[in-house]
Order: C-alpha cells, then sequence, then structure tokens
C-alpha cells in the first residue's frame, strides 16, 4: 500500500429532508486494500455506496480518485473512472439472458461497424464467471434464474470490467459456502493487483476472515475506523449499536397442539414432505441451495399448486389455491427476496405494511386512514422501523427497515403461522437479535413460526426444532439442544 489513498471520501453529507443519512463522513481506501463498512441499517452504508458509484450526488463534501477530485454525476462516470458497485438489490434485466447482462454497458463490438460481437460477449461472459470458479447457460434469461444465480450474475458483472475501485454490499447474502470462498479468493487476487475494495456486509465473520481495515457509521457519522487485527467482533458490535448486543437463545416455550400439519406434500421443488408445527414452537428449516425449502413455503403459501398431499391448519383441512387464500386461512409469508416478491418499491411504508390486510381498515369503499396510521405507527414502533415517515417510499429505507416493513404486514394481518425465509438477510447484528427476539415473542403468544436460514447459527439460535430438508425430502428432524452444525450439515449432504 501506498502513502496517497487511491480513495478518498471528505466531510460528505446526504440529507432526506430533515434526516441526515450521512453526516461529515471520511472515509480513505489504500491500493490493494480491502476496507470493510459495517453499521446498523440506517446507519448510512448504502447511501454512502450509490454517492461513491455516482446513483446520488451529495449535499456536501469531496471524493477524490488517485489525488484528483472527481464528480460522478451518474453511474457512467464512475465506470468510466474504474469505480464498480455490485449492489445488494439485485440490477439484471430479467429477460436478457446471463451473457447479456454480464456484459451489459459494456458489449464487445465489431470494427469498422458498431455490431455486437456474440463470441466475445460469451467469451468475457464465461471469464467472469470462471473467476468465481462458476459456469451458468449463458442463455438463459437471468429472470428465470434463482437468487442466487442472479446473484452470481451481478458480481460477475462487476468483475468483467477492469475496476481501481470495487464497492460491494452484501455480496454474500444468497451464496453458498463454496461460492462465497471463490468470492473471497477473487477478491484478494484483485486487491494484489493493486485495486480497492470496499467490502459492507453484516456478516462480521466474513468481515474478520476478508478486511484488512474496518469502518463502522452509527446514524450517518463515522464511530470507529481501524485495522482488523486490532479489533474483535465484541468492540465492533458495540461501536455499531453503541450498547452491549447478546446473542439470543430459544426461550423454552412450551408447544401446544398442532397447529399445522402437511402429510405427503408434493409439488414443483418438493418432492414428499410430511411436517408438523405446534402452536407456541419456532421451527427451523435448514438444508442446502435447491434443497426444496423456499418451495415448501410457496406451497403452503398457495403461492404453488400441489401435485399430491393434503395440508389442515388449527384442524382444518386447507387446499390454498392462491396467497389470498392462504392469508385468508390466517398463514403469512416473508419471502427470501423481498424487494421482488415482499414489496411495491413505489408504494409507501404505509401502503406496503397494509397491503394484505387493507380490508380491515375499510368501511365500504373508503379507507380509514387515521385508523390505518395507528396501527401501522404501533407496529413500526414494536419493530423499531427507523424511517422518516410513514408516507416515504419504501425504497429510501435501508434493506434491513424494509424487511421490518414486511414483517408489520404479517403483524397486522395477525398471521397465526407465520413462514420466514431468511428473515435476516441484509439485517445488522442488532436487528437480527430483535427479529430472533421477535419471533420468539409471536411463538409465545401462541403462533407457530417456521424460520428458513441458510444461517446455521441462526437456526441454532431462535429455533425450538430444526427440520433438515435434501432433494426435496425431509432427511432429518433434531431437537435444539442436540444440534449443531456439523449433525445438520450430515444430514443436508449425506
Amino acid at each position: 500500500m501506498t502513502s496517497l489513498p487511491l480513495l478518498a471520501l471528505r466531510d460528505v453529507v446526504q440529507r432526506y429532508g430533515p434526516v441526515a443519512a450521512l453526516d461529515g463522513v471520511g472515509l480513505d481506501l489504500a491500493p490493494g486494500e480491502i476496507h470493510a463498512l459495517v453499521g446498523e441499517n440506517g446507519a448510512g452504508k448504502s447511501t454512502l455506496l450509490k454517492i461513491l458509484c455516482g446513483a446520488m450526488a451529495p449535499d456536501a463534501g469531496t471524493i477524490t480518485l488517485a489525488g484528483r477530485d472527481v464528480v460522478f454525476r451518474a453511474p457512467a462516470d464512475a465506470l468510466a473512472a474504474g469505480v464498480s458497485m455490485i449492489p445488494q438489490d439485485l440490477q439484471l434485466v430479467p429477460g436478457m439472458s446471463v451473457a447479456e447482462n454480464i456484459v451489459l454497458g459494456a458489449e464487445p463490438v465489431r470494427r469498422p461497424l458498431p455490431l455486437l460481437d456474440a463470441r466475445a460477449r460469451d467469451r468475457a461472459a464465461e471469464d467472469a464467471l470462471a473467476l468465481l470458479g462458476e459456469t451458468l447457460d449463458l442463455g438463459a434469461p437471468a429472470g428465470a434464474l434463482p437468487l442466487a444465480r442472479r446473484q452470481l450474475v451481478e458480481i460477475a458483472r462487476a468483475l468483467s470490467r477492469r475496476v481501481r475501485v470495487l464497492a460491494l454490499d452484501e455480496p454474500t447474502a444468497s451464496l453458498t459456502p463454496r461460492e462465497t470462498a471463490h468470492l473471497f479468493a477473487t477478491l484478494r487476487k484483485l486487491a494484489a493487483e493493486g485495486a480497492g475494495i470496499l467490502y459492507v456486509s453484516h456478516r462480521l465473520d466474513e468481515v474478520e476472515e476478508i478486511a484488512d481495515r474496518v469502518t463502522v457509521l452509527r446514524d450517518g457519522r463515522v464511530a470507529l475506523t481501524a485495522p482488523a487485527s486490532s479489533l474483535d467482533r465484541a468492540a465492533i458490535v458495540r461501536a455499531m449499536v453503541g450498547r452491549e448486543v447478546r446473542a439470543s437463545a430459544p426461550a423454552g416455550t412450551p408447544r401446544g397442539e398442532e397447529i399445522l400439519r402437511l402429510e405427503d406434500v408434493g409439488g414443483p421443488g418438493v418432492a414428499k414432505v410430511d411436517l408438523v408445527l405446534h402452536r407456541g414452537e419456532v421451527l427451523g428449516l435448514a438444508g442446502l441451495v435447491g434443497a426444496g425449502r423456499t418451495a415448501l413455503a410457496r406451497l403452503i403459501f398457495g403461492a404453488e399448486r400441489r401435485s399430491r398431499g393434503r395440508m389442515w391448519i388449527e384442524g382444518r383441512e386447507l387446499a390454498p389455491r392462491s396467497p389470498r387464500e392462504a392469508i385468508a386461512a390466517g398463514i403469512g409469508f416473508l419471502t427470501e427476496d423481498r424487494d421482488v416478491l415482499g414489496l411495491i418499491p413505489q408504494m409507501n411504508v404505509r401502503e406496503n405494511a397494509t397491503l394484505a390486510g387493507l380490508r380491515a381498515f375499510c368501511l365500504g369503499p373508503f379507507v380509514r386512514r387515521a385508523r390505518e396510521r395507528a396501527a401501522v405507527r404501533t407496529h413500526a414502533e414494536r419493530l423499531r422501523l427507523k424511517a422518516p415517515s410513514l408516507e416515504a417510499p419504501v425504497a429510501q429505507l435501508s434493506g434491513g427497515n424494509r424487511q421490518k416493513v414486511v414483517l408489520a404486514r404479517w403483524l397486522l394481518t395477525r398471521s397465526r403461522v407465520l413462514l420466514l425465509d431468511e428473515p435476516t438477510v441484509g439485517v445488522d447484528v442488532g436487528a437480527r437479535q430483535e427479529i430472533h427476539a421477535l419471533a420468539r415473542e409471536l411463538a409465545g403468544e401462541g403462533r407457530g413460526v417456521l424460520v428458513i436460514s441458510s444461517d446455521l447459527d441462526e437456526l441454532l439460535s431462535v429455533s425450538d426444532r430444526i427440520v433438515v430438508m435434501r432433494r426435496g425430502r425431509i432427511a432429518g428432524e433434531l431437537p435444539a439442544a442436540g444440534a449443531t452444525r456439523e449433525r445438520i450439515m450430515t444430514l443436508a449432504t449425506a
């Protein structure tokens, strides 16, 4: 590393009305450095990345690249200067192919005529995927891929360009451990070649593994910058939240009678499943990508049609033909892809929160707005939702706060069975514990909670019982008290 920063941000300010998302933030990135940026949801991390990559102009402050002041008026300006970003919210074109998405904006052409060079395009796409140790069907529509595969396409797009500064916002949220290892190897290679890497993640084990330095943002200001080797996880968490955060543990709530029963259930992605969920229980559902966990939740919620089997909720047989029927029966579903399947970005916080239960606030054809606002405000306060107002577009919120809006929706509908698919992806350590505590609290109220997660520590922390899926079937079941990461993975892979 040299004494001259590759990238320097000085006194950066960004306001949304009266709220200061960034308040005088400064940050340096050296050539060859992997610099982690962490903080709670709403701390300003995503806003800082948007400014860095030209998607937003700061209200004040300067950006210096290799010793020269720069102004990025659009993402194209940042890309031209060698600054690229892998966003948390995927920005693929669903109808375009994998190869077309990877080279989008930098398509190779044949000269002298500006004609697309399809062979060169496919080679560039293959080379970018090879950096991640992956191969995909280059002609497949990106929108038809599972979320984890789409994440890889987004990462490959950034890697296909020669970058001086690469910013990554929660890049491993949907990746398997093997895919994460390939990504880390690629980042180390880029850093060794002199690139600067700005790495944003809530996964502190990743920060400890990959980062040279750590900067912590809290409430739009820099709370800490230090070499990663000088920090332990507790120090980072204290700087993030300004208090001690203790890991939650299953409360051991006595479970009641059956609230949900599946017998011989099958459908798209699910071969055959028998499952029972009890009142007062948090049931963890583990398995590798493609094991059928999300597919099972979609069958329960009526988003896919069952091809076999029967289902009962509170002793009444149910065969939902649509999510509407499942919601009416008392089932709520927090989807793993909240931005595509869970929210309508153009609508505000209040409208998104009452989307599934608006009828409860209606008098004939009219919506009783005061009653609606009061109900949403109650649950927003319960979830510690950070938003400029209930009328703010949900797209303005951080990832974790958007997650809380979806959670508020199912609290408002008084769902008796809650399906939580990857509930803490992109959520900071403080909000993660709040969501775990909420799951326990809801179970304590007599609901049944099914938590699907790729994070084994999360399942071990919050679950009363853990069921493991493999190839569309139940591979085994473990009581939380006797479960370990090794036992879960043995069932998932045996």
